[in-house]
C-alpha cells in the first residue's frame, strides 16, 4: 500500500563523558590529571534514496535513536564517537516538527542529504581543568546529551503536471493512455486511492512527468473524505489539469464541477490557483457527435446553455483556461491536450517547489530536552531530579571551589536555575540534590 504519512520518534546519540583519572606509574608519585574526553554523540542524518516511492517502512519501526558516544579513559585516551544514523526517505519528503506542523527540511532538488539532530558533545576529562592553582582536578565534564523530537514525514510527490477532478472523471485512464502508468481502473467510486506518476514522451525528446491525483470531493480542504491526503500531492505540480466528465455521465455538472475543485485548491493553498490551468473535457465520445480538434461538436440539436462543451468554453476560456475535447478510452483529442499542456509548462515558473525551512532543531537550548523535575518539599526546600544530574554529582569534587563553580555553570547552561526563579525560589532557600543541600543566592 502507498504510504505517503508517518510519525517517528528520531534522538541523536549523547556525548559520552569525560572521565576523572591520575597518571600512576613507577616512580612517578605525583602524576597530574590524566582523564580523556568522552567521544561525541551520532547525529541523525536523513539521505535521499532513488530506490523509494513510499513511507512504507516507517509503518513498522516508528523510533530511531543514534549511538552514544564512549566514555573518555584513563591515560589521556578519548572515548569512540557514537555512530550516526542515517534514514533514508524517497524524494520530496517534508520532515517537520511533530508538535508545531513547521518545517524542518525538504529533502526535494539539490538537498540529498541533511543532518537533522546533531549528536551531544563528549564532555572533557579532567585533564582539561588543570591549572598552575588547581593540579588535580578531582572532576570532569558530563557528555551533553543527544536531542530528540518527534516528526512527521510527508511525501509530497514531484511532478511537472496534476490531473485533479472528481471521482471517475477520467484521470485514471487518460494516465495510463499517455504514459507508462499502469493505476488501477474501475468504474466506482475512490478507484484511486493513491497517486501514481507517469512520464509522457512526445516527439523530438519532449515530455513531462504527470500525477494522478486522487479524486476530489467538495470539503477536501477541511479534511473531509480524504482531502488532505490528496491535496498534499499537488503542491510541487506547476501546470493543473482539470478532467471532467465533459458529458455528465453520473448526473455531475461539468461547470460546477470545476468550481467546487478550484474552491477546494484555494482553501488549501491559494497559491494553487495561481498555477497555468487546462481543461480535459473528458468523455465526449458519450455525447452525440464526436467533435474536431477545435471542439466544433455535431450537435446542432443542443442550444449552447445545452451543450456542455459550448458551456465549459464559454465559462473558462474568458478567465484564460482553455478547454480541449478528449477521450480518455479512445484517444481522440488527447494529442492536442497534450501539447497545450507541454506549451504551457514552457511559460510556468520553472523554479522547483521546495518548502522552506521554518523550525531549526539546533537553535534550541542545549539542554532544553535534559529531563529533571522540580518539587517543593514539606520543609519549603525545593527538590532538583533528574538522572543527568546524579550523574554530574558523582563526577563533580563540591568541595573544591572551582568544582563548585562548575557545578553552579552546569545548573546555568541546563536552564535549571532559570526554572527554580520560576519555581518562586528566593535568596536563602534551600535546593536539595540527592543528598547535597544548598543554599540559594542570586
Amino acid at each position: 500500500m502507498f504510504a505517503d504519512r508517518a510519525k517517528i520518534f528520531i534522538k541523536s546519540g549523547s556525548g559520552g563523558d569525560g572521565h576523572v583519572s591520575f597518571r600512576r606509574e613507577l616512580y612517578v608519585p605525583a602524576g597530574g590529571p590524566d582523564g580523556g574526553n568522552g567521544g561525541k554523540g551520532g547525529d541523525v542524518i536523513f539521505e535521499v534514496d532513488d530506490g523509494l516511492n513510499t513511507l512504507t517502512d516507517f509503518r513498522y519501526t516508528r523510533k530511531y535513536a543514534a549511538k552514544n558516544g564512549e566514555p573518555g579513559n584513563k591515560r589521556r585516551c578519548s572515548g569512540k564517537k557514537g555512530e550516526d544514523l542515517i534514514i533514508k526517505v524517497p524524494e520530496g519528503t517534508v520532515i517537520k516538527d511533530f508538535e508545531s506542523g513547521k518545517v524542518i527540511t525538504d529533502m526535494s532538488g539539490k538537498n540529498r542529504r541533511e543532518v537533522v539532530l546533531k549528536g551531544g558533545r563528549g564532555g572533557l576529562g579532567n585533564m582539561n581543568y588543570a591549572t598552575a592553582t588547581m593540579q588535580a582536578p578531582q572532576y570532569a565534564q558530563a557528555g551533553q546529551p543527544g536531542q530528540e523530537l518527534w516528526v512527521q514525514l510527508e511525501l509530497k510527490v514531484i511532478a511537472d503536471v496534476g490531473l485533479v477532478g472528481f471521482p471517475n472523471a477520467g484521470k485514471s485512464t487518460l494516465l495510463s493512455r499517455v504514459s507508462n502508468a499502469r493505476p488501477k481502473i474501475a468504474d466506482y467510486p475512490f478507484t484511486t486511492l493513491d497517486p501514481h506518476l507517469g512520464v509522457v514522451d512526445l516527439e523530438d525528446g519532449a515530455g513531462f512527468v504527470m500525477a494522478d491525483i486522487p479524486g476530489l470531493i467538495e470539503g477536501a480542504a477541511e479534511g473531509v473524505g480524504l482531502g488532505h491526503d490528496f491535496l498534499r500531492h499537488i503542491e510541487r505540480t506547476r501546470v493543473l489539469i482539470h478532467v471532467v466528465d465533459a458529458a455528465s455521465t453520473e448526473g455531475r455538472d461539468p461547470v460546477e464541477d470545476i468550481r467546487v475543485i478550484c474552491n477546494e485548491l484555494g482553501k488549501y493553498n491559494p497559491e494553487l490557483l495561481a498555477r497555468p490551468q487546462i481543461i480535459a473535457a473528458n468523455k465526449i465520445d458519450a455525447m452525440y457527435g464526436m467533435p474536431d480538434a477545435y471542439g466544433n461538436a455535431d450537435s446542432a440539436a443542443a442550444g449552447d446553455e445545452a451543450d456542455p462543451l459550448k458551456r465549459l468554453k464559454k465559462t473558462f476560456e474568458p478567465e484564460g483556461i482553455q478547454v480541449y475535447p478528449i477521450s480518455a478510452v479512445s484517444g481522440q483529442g488527447v494529442k492536442e491536450l497534450l501539447y497545450a499542456v507541454y506549451r504551457l509548462l514552457q511559460t510556468a515558473d520553472q523554479t522547483p517547489v521546495v518548502f522552506e525551512k521554518e523550525f531549526d532543531v539546533n537553535v534550541l537550548r542545549a539542554g532544553s530536552n535534559l529531563p529533571y523535575t522540580i518539587e517543593r518539599g514539606e520543609d519549603g526546600a525545593f527538590v532538583v531530579e533528574g538522572p543527568r544530574i546524579e550523574k554530574m554529582l558523582g563526577y563533580t569534587n563540591l568541595d573544591s571551589e572551582k568544582g563548585f563553580l562548575f557545578f553552579q555553570n552546569f545548573l546555568k547552561d541546563t536552564g535549571i536555575l532559570e526554572d527554580l526563579e520560576k519555581a518562586g525560589i528566593q535568596d536563602g532557600d534551600t535546593v536539595r540534590m540527592y543528598g547535597f543541600a544548598f543554599d540559594y543566592y542570586k
